[in-house]
């Protein structure tokens, strides 16, 4: 192994600020879980009566805590030293930021639990920015809706893969954490729309404009990998201008880091879009069939549909 290489594989990055948010976040949430599946302990003990364990189940609770581990590994482990080395790295490092830790910590649904997490006046004064009537509600409603999040998304996702953009990134570290922030907060936001979990302040957003959602991004991100890939000459003049570790040259970099992002990145949109469909199909086989009167009658065999 290239004894440069070997001590990266080994450096984990230690940055208080995001260890911090990280503790915090899931304290609240651990907290939050807490109170809602043993809702006053001593109480329920006297009762005789079980806990509520169908919002707080231990699947949320694993699912927010695989969130913030893969969080953490993206931010503090060596994937972030190796990112600026290697593209394919920087590549698994948006993946991870983009695709996998966004939608975990939002099928934990994270809103209710970390808002019980709080102490009980910051609770009811976040609580009431969220009532109908609110301006705070009523505004973050516009300034999120499936449309405008669907096309920051796109944009943030294209703008930092501009060439210019993305060797600022590497260069100066408080550019390469704006380029973070970007990614992880329009993905929350995207995947909120898909997932559709609490604050639920939008209207009605059907499952098959959801599908659609996802699978016209498909195309952006397949094509940005595509380019990426097959480009012949060096996109990303950063990584010429650093030390090669082992034996990959700028362009098999560049390539594996292209085909990263166009067929794995591309493979979650479509896979969340498949479970979508799944589950529609299986809400359809789960409804109750029809009376016989509403469809054995003689004009309903004849002629579907049609009403005298």
């Amino acid at each position: 192994m290239d004894p440069l290489l070997s001590p990266l594989l080994r450096s984990w990055s230690w940055r208080p600020e995001v260890i911090l948010v990280l503790i915090l976040t899931g304290t609240l949430y651990v907290v939050g879980w807490s109170r809602l599946r043993y809702p006053g302990q001593a109480q329920v003990a006297q009762s005789g009566q079980r806990p509520l364990p169908r919002l707080a189940t231990g699947r949320r609770l694993a699912a927010y805590l695989s969130g913030l581990a893969l969080l953490g590994l993206a931010l503090l482990s060596p994937i972030d030293v190796l990112a600026s080395q290697f593209f394919f790295v920087h590549m698994i490092q948006h993946l991870i930021l983009v695709m996998l830790a966004p939608p975990l910590l939002l099928l934990a649904s994270p809103f209710p639990f970390c808002l019980w997490g709080l102490p009980p006046p910051a609770r009811s004064a976040v609580a009431g920015l969220f009532k109908p009537k609110s301006p705070f509600r009523r505004n973050l409603r516009y300034l999120t809706s499936p449309g405008l999040v669907w096309f920051l998304f796109v944009a943030v996702l294209i703008g930092w893969h501009d060439p210019n953009a993305y060797n600022a990134a590497l260069q100066w570290e408080w550019v390469h954490d704006l380029e973070h922030l970007t990614f992880f907060g329009t993905a929350v936001l995207f995947w909120w729309q898909v997932i559709r979990v609490g604050p639920r302040i939008h209207g009605r957003f059907p499952r098959g404009a959801r599908i659609a959602y996802l699978l016209v991004t498909v195309p952006i991100n397949m094509l940005t990998g595509v380019v990426i890939s097959f480009n012949p000459k060096p996109i990303y003049t950063y990584y010429t201008t650093v030390p090669r570790l082992g034996t990959m040259t700028v362009m098999q970099d560049q390539m594996l880091g292209g085909i990263i992002m166009w067929i794995p990145g591309s493979m979650m949109y479509i896979i969340a879009a498949l479970i979508l469909i799944a589950g529609f199909v299986q809400a359809e086989e789960d409804k109750e069939p029809p009376p016989e009167s509403e469809w054995a009658s003689e004009n309903s065999t004849i002629a579907p549909g049609w009403r005298e």
